[in-house]
């Protein structure tokens, strides 16, 4: 024998069942590094870090639907105090005036099983648009019963491109400081309880 089931209760058993398909996750700074590397006088690369930094992500399956994330600038750490000072001047970041770096996702490309996030890149007070290709890896259980993803982004800009100009001209031409950053994010999250 054949129910008949209203409309009305099939499209809230849709959205019920759509609204607990994506997960929230939550990145455990523990657990996680957002770096970045320029050259130095053309002949090295200097690596640093911020030390200080939430962001969440949403995700179905092995998708990416969302990600937000904010830095601390004044928490740069390049491992040498008298340059992160520097870096925390008016001369670069000035973290006075801009005390945060954000990145808001405005939409997913998902390709042959990559996770382009295409979104606002805010830094120095100005915004831009960029794309940061992401492994996602996961879910897993931790030892202490939270479920955990894996992430893996790399990207690069230009630094002069957010109103960072600082450097100096070698004689041989080359820069100081290079205008190319690459960014490289290597994170862990937690599954919202």
């Amino acid at each position: 024998m054949l129910r008949k089931i209203s409309l009305p209760t099939v499209l809230v058993a849709l959205s019920l069942n759509s609204s607990f398909a994506a997960d929230t996750y939550n990145v455990d700074p523990a657990h996680s590094t957002i770096g970045f590397g320029v050259s130095h006088m053309v002949i090295n690369t200097v690596h640093g870090k911020f030390n200080e930094f939430t962001g969440t992500v949403v995700v179905d399956g092995k998708s990416i639907q969302e990600a937000k994330g904010t830095f601390q600038t004044k928490t740069i750490d390049t491992g040498v105090a008298a340059r992160d000072k520097d870096l925390r001047s008016a001369s670069f970041f000035d973290v006075e005036k801009y005390p945060t770096i954000t990145f808001q996702t405005k939409k997913v490309d998902a390709t042959g099983g990559e996770n382009v996030l295409v979104g606002d890149f805010t830094m120095h007070g100005v915004t831009k648009e960029i794309s940061l290709p992401v492994k996602l890896s996961g879910p897993i259980k931790d030892p202490w019963g939270n479920q955990r993803i894996g992430l893996q982004a790399k990207t690069k800009l230009s630094r002069k491109d957010y109103g960072l100009t600082y450097s100096k001209t070698l004689e041989t031409g080359g820069l100081v400081v290079g205008d190319e950053v690459e960014i490289e994010i290597n994170a862990e999250a937690v599954k919202a309880k």
